[in-house]
């Protein structure tokens, strides 16, 4: 099993019901990372996966992540654990 560190970052996500059925869901802070899922537990859990890679990604290439604040939403903005990898 891998070791993850003890530190936990939290990330916001934007959960957005499908006209077709299911979840649709994305980052603000984190460019490209959104996941679709038939239940919110799915789209969260998938959306986390992406998140993680990303971050990997990001760590490969030594590049730093900025944060952005969002104001005034309209649609259900939660935030999801991402456990930080060693």
């Amino acid at each position: 099993m891998e070791k993850l560190n003890k530190n936990i970052s939290f990330y916001s996500i934007i959960i957005e019901a499908c006209e077709e059925g299911g979840y649709f869901a994305y980052c603000p802070t984190l460019q490209g990372c959104h996941a679709e899922g038939e239940t919110y537990g799915e789209v969260i859990d998938n959306t986390r996966e992406v998140i993680e890679a990303h971050l990997e990604l990001r760590k490969k290439h030594k590049e730093l992540v900025s944060f952005v604040k969002i104001k005034n939403m309209s649609d259900m903005n939660i935030q999801i654990p991402v456990p930080v990898r060693n």
